[in-house]
């Protein structure tokens, strides 16, 4: 460890590029006393995930042996723990190990969730269930993460060099630094209704500007696609749409009353009997005018149609011009030969 920290530079001037610092190796032995207390991290997992936990279990406790970590299975409590002992020699891979774990637990296999102990790689469990309400919507954008036959999670594991698992409400990720924050900004992008293919489009352009040194300090957004944001979610707008009248101060006038309209008729002085001759008049009316009404629509029946006259198509006389001149010649011409033939 002495000799490693002799090798590096000591200057404590900013860093240029972060990401491309080497973290020296922990090995065992560099930490020269035992840790003083026992740390323990539990986790639960579902019932589906038990079987594949009880196979893969001797291999989970192998490799954590190898960092002095304990590893116990509690099927009936459906948990996972982990624990410190007295031959721990890293104080950190505690908290590696409860990623293993959990990660394991969110359906990711044992294989890539090893690789979570390693120091240059770390783990990130997105939870996207609250970031949309309903659940149509959620389900289409977490296929949209997805992509047919799993394209777009492809393209976002090769861009960003992380495994990159959907299980439910949670999306897994697990790979360098950088990476991870890479992955949860396209998984929130994703959910907030845009579309991956922005991000895995930028990411590939940052990509291919990183390789030209000229474009170094310059600004890349002109270069990176733009997101126009589209409200298409439209108020339903009703059919009959109510015209607001023009305000006036005065208050509108007041209707008539029955009262009212009897004085204007006249009807209001009248006695009962009157009244009553009245109303027997309106009635018989309304009847008669019903009745012409109903023998004219039984009339119709018997009203015989127009019968159309048929004309005759006239000829049209063509008048032909005769040339008298043509036809002298010709009786000319007739007697000539007569002649001749006697």
């Amino acid at each position: 460890m002495e000799e490693e920290s002799r090798d590096l530079p000591k200057s404590t001037a900013p860093v240029d590029n972060a990401w491309s610092l080497k973290l020296p190796e922990f090995k065992p032995g560099d930490m020269k006393h035992r840790l003083l207390e026992e740390s323990s991290f539990a986790t639960l997992f579902p019932k589906y995930r038990e079987k594949y936990l009880k196979e893969c279990w001797p291999l989970v406790k192998k490799s954590l042996e190898e960092f002095g970590i304990n590893a116990s299975l509690d099927c009936l409590e459906g948990s996972m723990t982990v624990k410190t002992t007295r031959k721990t020699w890293d104080p950190y891979v505690i908290l590696k190990a409860r990623d293993m774990i959990k990660l394991m637990a969110r359906s990711v296999p044992y294989e890539q969730a090893v690789r979570v102990l390693q120091d240059d790689v770390s783990s990130d469990i997105i939870k996207i269930g609250s970031l949309v309400r309903k659940k149509e919507k959620f389900v289409k954008r977490r296929q949209r993460l997805i992509g047919p036959n799993g394209c777009t999670l492809k393209s976002i594991e090769l861009l960003t060099n992380c495994y990159v698992l959907v299980q439910g409400q949670t999306v897994s990720a697990l790979g360098p630094y950088k990476g991870l924050q890479q992955v949860r900004r396209i998984v929130e992008d994703t959910m907030n209704n845009v579309h991956p293919i922005y991000n895995i489009k930028a990411l590939m352009i940052k990509k291919e500007l990183m390789k030209d040194p000229k474009l170094k300090n310059e600004n890349w957004e002109r270069f990176l696609p733009q997101i126009h944001s589209k409200n298409l979610s439209k108020r339903k707008q009703p059919k009959k749409k109510k015209t607001k009248k023009e305000y006036t101060p005065f208050p509108p006038a007041q209707p008539e009353s029955k009262i009212d309209k009897q004085l204007a008729t006249g009807e209001f002085f009248l006695n009962e009997a009157q009244k009553r001759a009245k109303k027997r008049k309106e009635r018989d009316e309304k009847h008669e005018e019903a009745n012409k009404k109903r023998q004219e629509k039984r009339q119709q029946a018997f009203v015989p149609p127009e019968e159309q006259s048929v004309s005759k198509p006239k000829i049209q006389k063509v008048e032909e011009k005769i040339d008298v001149e043509a036809f002298k010649k010709k009786i000319v011409g007739s007697q000539k030969k007569k002649k001749r033939l006697a």
